[in-house]
């Protein structure tokens, strides 16, 4: 039988491991490990207090080194890159991680989200407990009170050490007795393989032009403090950043009630405000709202000594859906680059010439947001091979449901926008040209209304700002829906098996590619055409706001970001089900391309970044494109492309 030893430790550095992450973090020269609890599978929880000189058991370092024995912790990569800094360099493939096992579980990640969510009580982070770790686990303001220190050791307060040691042991009775509860549920050796190869990929890094990154943010502080200062000479008022402040001015100036200075209701002010003062003021603080900028003050925090950042990628980040989530930076969400001199605007600012950066541009905050990609190199010697699947979810739904001429349409031509607005419009595809309002119906309508979506869907995408009307929406819905019929009917079949597995507790098996639901008194469970499992606690049922039967389950609710009831249905659980899908194959992909010796530093959505020799760049890119169009065996027909290019930086082709 297979030993486990459980894990948990406190540290102390005096980087802050929000801003720059855990690898940084450990680099700091003032990092330790004060507290370690451990415990081999049922015995009791042991504390090894390292900061008043115990030392750590024979019995904990053989085990630690011992590959036979699984290493069990809560976000179990903190714990690994611990004790490596100590010279303990165990494998990923020894370490296994119950956050990961909470989120695979449909479960929060964080220790007390799970915690609160199975009722464990006590166990779990508590309030107290982080006060403890901001007492003896972060630096303190110099105070004289405290006699102008910076750090509280445990000897400033021997009471609250006691309790801090108390804690690190709760931890580990935490941790498993998650894997306790969990147990029922085992993570196939699909995920396992993939979780193994994202802590390979978030030790790896990306490298990160760090003079870009400083200039850039200076420019951007520059800039804005010239703006502010204009802004300031305009109105007067005191904090140009300060909402209230300018919708006081723009009030009075306008002869008019301004509630709100929302990014989308500026460009309206800007047009009823006319050429002066007041146009000028709100274009300064559209400029002014520019978030995306505060990537490069992320990207300075969190880059290591090698330059590189690292730990930028969430395993099982949504656990809806078991798609990776963005850290630090947040990847996830770069802004897109629409610059016809992209190397141009980009060699502007990495020689860090204000003057010039002005000259050359008005509107520096849009510049410095198209350009956040670029930040991100190649080392020397390589490039970017970047690749990403075409029109994804597309695909997989047409494969799911089976729509015939959406998969004729794959396996050739791809041009699903074009053959969407044909079938829809009853016109030859080759009337349906780029920029048309045809295509751009059709393109609407495929973002759209895939899962179950109707005007309203419409509306988020953008249909009104296209200048379709209610009555003209609704025609799209109903002529996409009869083009689709196959579609349409995914959605009812996946809700009459959802709805039948959870009433009778029994597996039902889906006519669409085998889906298997399934659900006792704890979970319902979809299973997935790659083996694992979507998760939904704790099912029942209520009634909708339209007055039907509505399946409910226990989850995070992405409005508030609270745990608590969230309702589904048939178009929804087709959304999730597709996105896993979509995201099972990127991390087949993903484990083809590392099997096949490529560095891969780098994943958002659908698209894959490795780092590749110059000298064989454009074979390397021909071999990731090819691996990523090849056949997947538990996705049959279902027909993958992939296009890619070549460059020095990362930026969206």
């Amino acid at each position: 039988m297979t030993k486990i030893l459980h894990i948990d430790i406190e540290t102390y550095s005096s980087v802050d491991i929000m801003a720059s992450g855990a690898y940084k973090y450990m680099e700091s020269l003032d990092f330790e490990i004060l507290l370690v609890a451990y415990a081999f599978d049922d015995e009791p929880v042991q504390i090894v207090d390292l900061s008043n000189g115990e030392t750590l058991p024979e019995e904990f370092i053989n085990a630690l080194l011992d590959p036979q024995t699984e290493k069990h912790a809560h976000n179990a990569n903190f714990e690994r890159q611990a004790f490596k800094t100590y010279g303990y360099n165990v494998p990923v493939d020894q370490w296994f991680c119950s956050a990961v096992k909470s989120a695979y579980c449909g479960l929060p990640l964080s220790l007390d989200g799970v915690s609160k969510a199975l009722s464990l009580g006590d166990l779990g982070k508590s309030a107290s407990g982080k006060a403890l770790i901001r007492f003896f686990s972060c630096p303190v303001k110099a105070t004289k009170i405290n006699g102008m220190r910076e750090r509280n050791f445990s000897f400033h307060d021997p009471i609250k050490w006691e309790m801090y040691k108390d804690y690190c042991k709760q931890d580990v009775e935490a941790e498993r007795e998650i894997g306790k509860r969990l147990e029922a549920y085992p993570i196939p050796l699909f995920e396992r393989m993939n979780y193994i190869l994202d802590q390979k990929i978030n030790d790896k890094g990306i490298l990160i032009d760090l003079v870009m990154a400083k200039n850039a943010f200076d420019i951007d502080t520059r800039f804005a403090e010239e703006l502010s200062n204009r802004v300031k000479e305009i109105t007067g008022v005191e904090n140009p950043n300060s909402a209230a402040q300018l919708k006081n001015w723009l009030s009075a100036a306008m002869q008019k009630e301004i509630t709100t200075l929302a990014k989308g209701d500026i460009p309206a002010l800007i047009q009823e405000a006319g050429v002066g003062a007041v146009s000028e003021v709100l274009t300064i603080r559209q400029k002014l709202s520019k978030t995306s900028t505060k990537k490069y003050v992320a990207m300075l925090a969190c880059a290591c000594d090698d330059k590189r950042a690292h730990g930028l990628f969430q395993f099982y980040g949504a656990n809806r859906t078991g798609r990776w989530a963005g850290r630090l930076i947040q990847l996830q969400n770069l802004p897109q680059n629409h610059l016809d001199d992209l190397e141009e605007a980009r060699a502007a600012i990495v020689l860090g010439d204000y003057d010039i950066a002005k000259m050359k541009y008005d509107d520096i905050p849009s510049i410095l947001s198209q350009l956040i990609r670029t930040t991100f190199v190649a080392k020397e010697g390589h490039t970017f091979a970047v690749a990403d699947f075409s029109a994804i979810e597309a695909r997989v739904i047409a494969w799911l449901a089976d729509e015939k001429w959406r998969l004729k349409v794959f396996a050739s031509h791809g041009k699903i926008y074009e053959a969407s607005a044909s079938m829809m419009f009853n016109v030859p595809i080759e009337s349906v040209t780029k920029g048309s309002d045809l295509r751009q119906k059709g393109k609407i309508a495929e973002l759209a209304l895939g899962y179950q979506g109707a005007v309203g869907a419409l509306k988020t995408m953008g249909g009104e700002a296209m200048g379709l009307s209610e009555l003209e929406m609704d025609t799209i819905v109903k002529k996409w829906r009869k083009a689709n019929p196959a579609i349409v009917a995914l959605w009812g079949d996946v809700e009459n098996c959802a709805i039948r597995a959870i009433k009778t507790k029994k597996k039902v098996v889906s006519i669409h590619k085998g889906l298997e639901f399934e659900c006792n008194d704890e979970v319902f469970t979809i299973k997935l055409p790659s083996g694992r499992k979507l998760f939904y606690r704790s099912p029942s049922f209520s009634q909708n706001k339209w007055g039907k039967e509505s399946i409910i389950y226990k989850g995070m609710d992405q409005t508030t970001k609270q745990w608590g009831n969230v309702d589904t249905y048939g178009g929804k659980l087709v959304e999730n089900i597709i996105q896993a899908i979509a995201r099972d194959l990127l991390a087949q992909s993903m484990l083809r391309i590392n099997g096949a010796g490529f560095e891969i530093v780098m994943h958002v959505h659908d698209e894959v970044v490795c780092e590749v020799p110059l000298d064989i760049s454009e074979q390397n890119l021909k071999a990731i494109e090819d691996i990523m169009a090849t056949p997947i065996d538990w996705a049959e027909g279902l027909t993958l492309t992939a296009d890619g290019y070549l460059t020095p930086f990362y930026k969206k082709d």
